[in-house]
């Protein structure tokens, strides 16, 4: 591929459903797993999310954010918004979080405009917090590539230049999900599920995959389970499980929590790309079964199943981030969640077909990440 493919019409652009007090929500999102020749099998990850909430106050971590309102817009597209830019760092073997979290304006700019520096073109455009240094992101006009910039003032890294380019159809093709509940209730993701990466990390080169999504989510978040791999020969699995469980009342970040022993799907799906057959397969029958370990780090058993195709995996987490949500709502309530991403280790993997038995030893490596919720904002 030497470009992009899909529909990238809603990539730049906000409010396409009417705004929400309290809960409207917007991000864009990069998950990037890096080659690490110390830990081949993990890598090291960055994520990195550029965010707007339609709030008066909203405490993440340490941080307290007071948006300012709705985004403005000019005639030709461009969006000047109140947002926050935040990530974190795995080096291979320590998370660093955060290494950055910080309010600021943001201008969001499509390729078609004006003020876009080189040529126009339908379907780039950029990201671009309002700081001393370069905290971009965005895609060329012709969508041969993104690109991710980080300038930082952590002792664990300063400096990110990375370019995303497309991996194969199934996986560097935009794809969109969506969903109403009830009148304007419901979300908007719009997926590239993988890529590959290049570029310098503190002026080191390294090379990888990526993962990005754009979402507006506009309805309480019950808590979920998330996940997505990436597999050595471009193949790609995700599985998604929001449920109701005792954690729904849970308000603060401990790591694990007694009540944490049960849940209710509220709906069950997954996807996989198999390069090896050049098919893809969606999941309606997922199972996610979890226990602690000895760091409190939870390892997840995974279970995806089709009329066709059993999917089998067990995963632990090696690292923890945590975003820790906590915003008034009504009659002066404050609601919390709590959102944790866990770099993975595969520790098994068992995939089964008309075609036979595959296991994880067939492949270079597996990376992924995962992630678990608590709480409910509101």
């Amino acid at each position: 591929m030497e470009s992009f493919a899909g529909d990238f019409s809603t990539l730049w652009t906000l409010n396409n459903r009417p705004p929400i007090e309290h809960l409207t929500w917007d991000w864009w999102w990069w998950l990037v797993m890096i080659d690490d020749e110390e830990h081949p099998m993990v890598g090291k990850q960055l994520m990195v999310l550029w965010s707007t909430k339609e709030n008066d106050l909203v405490h993440i971590n340490d941080v307290e954010w007071k948006p300012k309102g709705t985004p403005g817009f000019d005639d030709e597209g461009a969006i000047q918004i109140d947002g926050m830019v935040c990530a974190w760092w795995f080096d291979g073997s320590m998370m660093h979080d955060e290494i950055i979290a910080k309010v600021c304006d943001m201008v969001v700019l499509p390729s078609n405009h004006t003020s876009w520096p080189g040529l126009e073109g339908e379907g780039g455009g950029a990201v671009v917090p309002l700081l001393d240094g370069d905290c971009s992101m965005g895609m060329l006009s012709d969508r041969s590539q993104f690109w991710l910039n980080l300038d930082l003032k952590h002792e664990a890294i300063q400096s990110i230049r990375l370019k995303m380019t497309p991996w194969n159809p199934a996986m560097s093709t935009a794809r969109e999900a969506t969903a109403t509940y009830l009148g304007s209730l419901g979300y908007d993701i719009l997926r590239l599920h993988g890529t590959k990466t290049s570029g310098t990390i503190d002026g080191n080169d390294v090379t990888g995959t990526a993962y990005f999504q754009k979402v507006c989510v506009q309805a309480p978040s019950v808590p979920w389970y998330w996940g997505v791999l990436h597999f050595s020969d471009g193949s790609y699995l995700d599985w998604f499980l929001p449920h109701l469980a005792p954690t729904i009342l849970s308000r603060d970040p401990r790591a694990w929590r007694k009540r944490d022993v049960t849940h209710i799907a509220v709906s069950q799906g997954g996807l996989f790309h198999d390069a090896q057959y050049g098919r893809s397969e969606r999941f309606k029958l997922v199972t996610v079964e979890k226990d602690r370990q000895a760091n409190n780090l939870p390892r997840f058993s995974v279970h995806l199943k089709n009329g066709r195709t059993s999917i089998r995996l067990t995963v632990r987490a090696v690292a923890r981030a945590y975003w820790d949500f906590h915003q008034p709502t009504r009659g002066g309530i404050w609601s919390h969640l709590t959102y944790n991403e866990y770099p993975l280790e595969v520790e098994s993997l068992t995939i089964e077909d008309e075609h036979g038995i595959r296991q994880e030893s067939i492949y270079d490596w597996i990376r992924g990440n995962a992630e678990h919720s608590w709480g409910l904002l509101h």
